[in-house]
């Protein structure tokens, strides 16, 4: 008798999944459709305007042999690559995940370390940020986003006893706070060596954004984000060419053809798009006058030649990634899956705050940064990552699926 008791205590969680499944159609799916077609949407939709924006600088430069779909050509290898590597992410559980977080960081910082070697590290207009290998360049910050996302997760939930209010405010602060914050410094340090300032902010963000979301007294986070931008501003005034960004976003017509050239050409690609945009492939600015119109200020070009209407479209399909890694991650804390709930909001964030610092350089909102546009511009490394991003938030989804219809993971 008591072993049958025993036995219907244990079931019942599984037959309450069962009724919540029953209640929500979604959890009847393998996986999250809507997701997965926004993302499609906008790696297709990124090739195509890489190729578009990039004509121009491939036929004038001796390095693409003159080739027009120099570009267009290993975008879509970077995709296929990416799309591979993605399809394998999606297969490895979110318990391997976890463990794998604190190597995985640990290989991210490795590389961090390489490219600054002289001899191993390539730099390129004045940044050394690239491993080169035989065909293609490696761009290790890149990767350590997504461990930075993974890493503060695991933390997190490793820490959560001295993370809470309850716990004396002393304590959260030297035994919640301050490992991950030395951890993320050192992080922070070499990615400024390199310099990288925008995938520093981002990793940042990343860093105080799951401690929070992981129940960081609020009293700390408060102070802590009270003292960011001071630490930020002393970070921009300490290099020159930083404060010369700044100055120049402020006002870039005060200096058109030097400091503000390129937020100028990218304003001027904003007003010549309008309402409609001047059609696909028509675009004046990315003719060798708007610098990295296949990267940086992709957003720029498909304001001209898409107007207001396509830039709408690329920013509805982020609002909804970003919602969809949001819900992923509160049904997961629903489901009692703490690192599964911060890795999927941790991944929103990391996208959100990239495509946010991106969106705002391209219409002037924010100082010129070095940070692609996710999942749309060209980049082997960004692409790689965000595929294997979104792979892991499929399969967090998935697996809440799976539990919520009373299976195990």
């Amino acid at each position: 008798m008591r072993n049958r008791v025993v036995e219907t205590a244990a079931l019942a969680p599984r037959r309450a999944a069962a009724r919540d499944a029953a209640r929500h159609p979604r959890a009847m799916l393998a996986y999250d459709v809507s997701l997965a077609w926004a993302t499609i949407l906008l790696l297709a939709f990124g090739l195509v305007m890489v190729y578009s924006a990039s004509i121009a600088s491939a036929e004038a430069s001796s390095y693409t042999g003159y080739r027009t779909w120099y570009f267009l050509a290993r975008h879509a290898l970077f995709l296929a690559l990416g799309a591979g590597i993605a399809a394998i992410a999606f297969q490895v559980p979110v318990k391997a995940w976890e463990w794998l977080a604190p190597w995985a960081f640990m290989a991210a910082s490795v590389l961090l370390v390489l490219v600054l070697v002289p001899g191993i590290g390539k730099s390129v207009n004045g940044s050394r940020r690239w491993l080169p290998l035989v065909v293609v360049n490696l761009q290790p910050s890149e990767f350590m986003k997504l461990a930075a996302v993974l890493y503060a997760a695991s933390y997190a939930v490793r820490k959560a006893a001295f993370l809470h209010a309850e716990q004396p405010l002393r304590q959260t602060l030297v035994r919640g706070f301050l490992p991950l914050f030395v951890v993320m410094a050192a992080t922070g340090g070499l990615l400024l060596m390199e310099p990288d300032f925008g995938a520093f902010v981002v990793i940042v963000a990343i860093g105080f954004g799951i401690l929070f979301l992981g129940g960081l007294d609020w009293r700390l986070f408060v102070g802590l984000s009270a003292l960011l931008p001071f630490a930020l501003g002393a970070i921009l005034v300490a290099a020159p060419y930083r404060l010369q960004r700044l100055t120049a976003f402020v006002d870039p017509w005060s200096d058109p053809l030097g400091k503000g050239y390129q937020l100028s050409h990218s304003l001027i690609a904003f007003g010549r798009g309008e309402i409609f945009g001047v059609g696909l492939g028509s675009s004046v600015e990315k003719l060798l006058y708007l610098p990295e119109a296949h990267t940086d200020f992709l957003l720029a070009v498909i304001g001209e030649e898409l107007g207001f209407a396509g830039v709408a479209v690329v920013i509805a399909l982020f609002v909804w990634v970003l919602y969809r890694a949001y819900a992923i991650g509160r049904q997961a804390a629903r489901l009692s899956r703490p690192f599964a709930a911060l890795a999927a909001q941790g991944i929103g964030i990391w996208i959100g705050v990239q495509a946010f610092i991106n969106i705002g350089v391209n219409v002037g909102l924010l100082p010129t940064k070095g940070l692609t546009l996710p999942l749309l511009s060209f980049g082997g490394s960004g692409i790689i990552a965000n595929c294997v991003a979104i792979a892991l938030l499929l399969r967090i989804d998935y697996e809440n699926r799976r539990l919520l219809r009373g299976f195990t993971v």
